[in-house]
């Protein structure tokens, strides 16, 4: 399986030239590179064999395009991930539609993975193909007691199959960080499945939200993209603790960022 070439545990973009049409329209450029991708690999997944590679594959295909296009990218914290024996619990903030494009090229060489999403996404048109054939945890995000009970059930049946589960648990996508938009559910979830938590520290506001399609902004390459992994840990008691580390973690990172 392909994988991304870390030194000491950290990517960063490496300096190469720009195309003088990616200067010119980066986010024209991207976007049709992007359509391409998501359409190759749709048409895979319909067919029932879009597997892991091809999901690391289109995924860090998409990395190369936002770089291509002038987008800055660090990747810190591999570590975590690399000394992880068996699943866990990935817990971050979301900012735009770049993470989940982004993560499964990052991870899943390293660890089985998917995610939780909203039922929405698996009626994507085009996309819905390739979402579902990831078996991701799907909630609708507007019954929150029947969410719930989805991953706690979901999940755990993820966990226990050896596969780690993404949580973006703030209440709606925000390119600004607020604590208390943050639910629980992950670490209920890893405390349910007896795994450990990861917090997940991303900036991807680069990837602006689009005025007609929220997916779809442009290209502000003024700002780097970073994903930073944290330390494992256990869930103890009602994990208040755990919670507020992970808060901690995603707010020292976004003020060093």
């Amino acid at each position: 399986m392909f994988r991304l070439q870390y030194t000491e545990y950290l990517y960063r973009t490496p300096d190469r030239p720009v195309s003088l049409l990616s200067k010119i329209l980066p986010s024209l450029l991207f976007y049709l590179h992007l359509i391409g991708i998501v359409c190759r690999s749709s048409r895979v997944a319909k067919r029932g064999v879009y597997g892991d590679n091809n999901w690391v594959e289109s995924s860090l295909d998409v990395l190369r395009r936002l770089e291509q296009a002038g987008v800055k990218i660090e990747i810190s914290g591999i570590e975590n991930l690399e000394r992880q024996t068996g699943p866990v619990v990935f817990i971050g903030n979301h900012m735009s539609m770049m993470e989940t494009m982004l993560l499964p090229g990052i991870i899943q060489p390293i660890l089985p993975v998917t995610f939780v999403v909203k039922e929405s996404l698996l009626a994507y048109p085009v996309f819905k193909h390739i979402m579902r054939s990831r078996n991701p945890v799907a909630v609708s995000r507007t019954n929150p007691r029947q969410d719930l009970k989805v991953v706690m059930s979901e999940g755990v049946n993820r966990l226990h199959a050896g596969i780690s589960v993404i949580v973006f648990p703030q209440t709606t996508r925000s390119h600004t960080f607020d604590p208390e938009q943050m639910s629980s559910i992950g670490v209920k979830l890893a405390k349910k499945a007896g795994v450990p938590v990861i917090p997940v520290a991303l900036k991807t506001d680069c990837w602006q939200n689009g005025s007609w399609i929220k997916d779809f902004g442009r290209l502000d390459l003024s700002k780097t993209a970073y994903y930073s992994f944290g330390t494992p840990m256990m869930v103890v008691g009602k994990g208040d603790e755990e919670q507020n580390k992970i808060n901690t973690f995603i707010i020292d990172a976004l003020k060093r960022w």
